[in-house]
């Protein structure tokens, strides 16, 4: 089970770019969907943000192991799609996170920094 993702997440499209904007989206799902077909992600969601006032108006999260990911990220037709999306929307974010049992390694680590850590009132 994937335990690491990267979080990727955009804003509006720049103006002007809106429909090479829709090419690289589907490009993009394209591309993940091979990923996970060929064993180099475990998966991959989508979100589309309904009208909110946030600078958030979608992202996707690839899931998989440390590994995976690692490979992901150095991989060319990933970094290619980063620089495409990179021409046609505002604010892209780019994170990497942890999930279902990465989460609670994480969680142990915290809770250890903290005993290391004085506490006041």
């Amino acid at each position: 089970m994937a335990d690491r993702m990267i979080h990727i997440s955009w804003g509006a499209s720049i103006a002007g770019r809106e429909e090479r904007g829709l090419e690289v989206f589907n490009e993009v799902l394209g591309l993940y969907g091979r990923m996970q077909q060929e064993g180099r992600i475990e998966s991959f969601d989508v979100a589309l943000m309904a009208p909110n006032g946030s600078p958030v108006e979608g992202y996707i999260n690839l899931n998989g192991s440390a590994a995976q990911l690692a490979a992901v990220r150095e991989s060319d037709d990933y970094m290619r799609s980063m620089a495409d999306a990179s021409l046609v929307v505002h604010d892209l974010c780019i994170a990497e996170g942890f999930t279902n049992e990465g989460v609670a390694k994480q969680v142990a680590i915290y809770q250890d920094a903290i005993g290391r850590v004085p506490q006041t009132a």
